[in-house]
């Protein structure tokens, strides 16, 4: 898996073009008592390495992690979530949103706030890292191929 990168300063047409999610989809920075929730849904859902990498988002100040949460006041679901600079400063990721969720605009919607607020907190490009999804982020956001990028920061990994 390679990397991509996004121009971030060219994420306004993308953001317009985003189109809306439905009225019961919130997406959203974690509060403190949630942290655990949100890492044992990741782990659950995904993997322990996304866990981890959730974890150093949420511990970021400000938080690098948003979720994306269907319901109500009363009754609320936890189905995706997106971070940035959890393995590395100025990348983005993991994201994910649970199997029965997707292909309902959440992922695109969790992936453009997160690349907006990595915009707002000065960036100017974001890497995308170990793209598994290529043809989304081109999509989505404009992302190009980053030659050569494979594997990555991740060549040293310990599994």
């Amino acid at each position: 898996m390679h990397d991509m990168l996004v121009k971030l300063y060219e994420l306004d047409g993308f953001l317009k073009r985003a189109g809306a999610i439905a009225p019961d989809i919130t997406i959203r920075k974690p509060i403190g008592p949630e942290k655990h929730v949100v890492m044992e849904w990741v782990a659950k859902k995904f993997n322990n390495a996304w866990k981890s990498e959730t974890d150093v988002a949420l511990s970021n100040d400000p938080a690098t992690c948003l979720i994306a949460i269907v319901g109500n006041e009363l009754i609320k679901e936890l189905v995706g979530f997106a971070c940035y600079d959890a393995t590395a400063r100025g990348f983005f990721g993991p994201m994910g949103v649970a199997g029965p969720h997707r292909k309902k605009g959440i992922g695109r919607a969790l992936t453009l706030a997160a690349l907006a607020d990595m915009r707002s907190h000065g960036y100017g490009y974001a890497i995308i890292g170990g793209v598994g999804p290529a043809e989304f982020y081109r999509t989505i956001a404009g992302a190009v191929d980053i030659e050569g990028s494979t594997p990555s920061i991740w060549k040293t990994w310990l599994q």
